[in-house]
């Protein structure tokens, strides 16, 4: 009250008091438009954030994710097979069948250590050396020995317990149809899941020698 008779009796008191309370709106005015500003700059901040992850998902929900590259491991056993073979037939004075199985377990024996067969997002390559080089055409039948498997037909491994061989036929090569075989110089259960998993079960021929190496859950898909 005092304060107010003051201002009311005297100019200069009230010139002071009325900058006081004007300074004090300012203040007030200032630090609630802040806070405005603040809550206004947070929400535009959150907002753009929010729309940012919204498009990051829309994004890679329209995206297709690619598959993993699977190279299945090296396995030496049947060029050890023909080689113990090879050795066999030189015990008992049998050149004539100790060269033949010696020779193409020399050769299986070098292209398991330098040949692999690559399964990419889309198709399978046979491709060499560690640093994964082209492996140039085929010579049996041309063309680059790179095949999608949307053209694989069917496939086969022989046999479940100790695989060997490897079968495909794919019109990529031919409308007709292309066979290609392979020695087994790869871990076979790797190379029989990841042929299931790009090529498919049904593209599996499927025979009462190969039943075992296929699950239960596998079999009902077919």
């Amino acid at each position: 009250m005092e304060s107010a008779l003051l201002c009311s009796s005297s100019p200069v008191v009230s010139s002071q008091c009325h900058s006081k309370s004007c300074g004090f709106g300012i203040n007030f005015r200032s630090s609630f438009s802040g806070k405005l500003l603040y809550k206004n700059s947070v929400l535009i901040r959150n907002t753009r954030t929010a729309s940012r992850s919204r498009a990051t998902v829309t994004s890679l929900l329209g995206r297709k994710v690619k598959k993993e590259t699977i190279i299945p491991d090296p396995d030496y056993r049947i060029p050890i097979v023909f080689l113990g073979a090879a050795g066999g037939f030189v015990y008992v004075d049998n050149l004539a069948a100790a060269v033949p199985f010696g020779l193409l377990g020399l050769l299986l024996l070098v292209q398991a250590t330098r040949v692999r067969f690559v399964f990419d997002d889309e198709a399978l390559e046979v491709k060499v050396g560690d640093q994964l080089q082209e492996s140039g055409e085929n010579v049996f039948v041309g063309g680059k020995n790179r095949w999608k498997y949307s053209t694989f037909v069917n496939w086969e491994l022989w046999w479940p317990s100790f695989p060997i061989l490897v079968y495909f036929k794919e019109i990529q090569t031919k409308p007709e149809g292309q066979i290609h075989f392979f020695p087994v110089i790869f871990n076979g259960k790797q190379l029989y899941d990841v042929m299931v998993q790009r090529c498919g079960v049904r593209s599996y021929n499927i025979s009462r020698t190969l039943v075992p190496f296929i699950s239960e859950a596998e079999l009902q898909k077919i």
